[in-house]
């Protein structure tokens, strides 16, 4: 191929030249520049050595090929979650509250120089009976309910009269009859209420107080569950 572009380039040059045998003739500026640019184009067609492009990217094309191969080749497949690991921990259920033999009322609240005595229930429509004379608060049943009031007996243990204010130990209650699920004691305005009752129990002397809550009517009260609530955790007395 060479051989043939200096072969080509003679011939050209020979033809362009004016003191050769035979007389040249005269061409115009447009077939002279014709003329050289298809000289030009056979040399270039048959030059090993010319690229057709502007820029040769063929080894950048083959380099980029490469890298996209590796890279997937390399990417680490998706691992699953495991669903044992990453599963959110079960809290264990809470034991029941266990009712206690030994739980009292003065004991669990730290009440000094008193004990507590469970003496008995009533199930009425209203509490107290009693005229409205003698009443300073009462309350009534809610339609198809009845009152369940327990009696407690707050015995004063000292050689001195002593207060008992029930409100400052944070006593707080709940009942359950027949093992149903337990109900607070209701929040009342009575003065025996043990939640809140406030006086001054003499030496030797007692207070009787109440805890009420509400049934269906005419249920048959078989067992009651009386828990006492507090920071410490809660304990169950077995009333009955």
């Amino acid at each position: 191929m060479r051989r043939a572009s200096v072969f080509l380039c003679g011939v050209l040059a020979a033809a362009l030249m004016t003191g050769c045998g035979s007389a040249m003739p005269d061409l115009t500026q447009e077939e002279t520049d014709i003329i050289s640019e298809y000289a030009v184009g056979v040399l270039l067609k048959y030059d090993k050595y010319h690229s057709g492009r502007l820029v040769d990217t063929s080894a950048y094309e083959t380099a980029e090929e490469s890298t996209e191969e590796e890279t997937e080749e390399t990417l680490p497949e998706e691992e699953a979650p495991d669903t044992e690991e990453s599963a959110a921990p079960v809290e264990e259920a809470k034991p029941e509250e266990a009712a206690s033999a030994s739980a009292t009322i003065e004991g669990y609240y730290g009440i000094p120089d008193f004990t507590f005595q469970y003496t008995g229930y009533d199930l009425m429509q209203s509490y107290p009976e009693g005229t409205e004379e003698d009443m300073f608060f009462s309350m009534d049943a809610t339609p198809g309910m009845e009152l369940l009031v327990l009696h407690f007996t707050a015995a004063n243990t000292s050689p001195s009269d002593q207060t008992l204010d029930m409100l400052s130990y944070g006593a707080k209650f709940r009942v359950s009859v027949n093992g149903e699920k337990g109900e607070s004691a209701l929040t009342t305005m009575l003065l025996d209420d043990m939640e809140t009752y406030s006086g001054v129990v003499p030496a030797g002397g007692s207070a009787e107080l109440v805890s009420i809550v509400e049934v269906p009517q005419g249920t048959s009260v078989e067992t009651i569950d009386f828990t006492l609530r507090g920071g410490e955790g809660n304990a169950v007395m077995k009333l009955q």
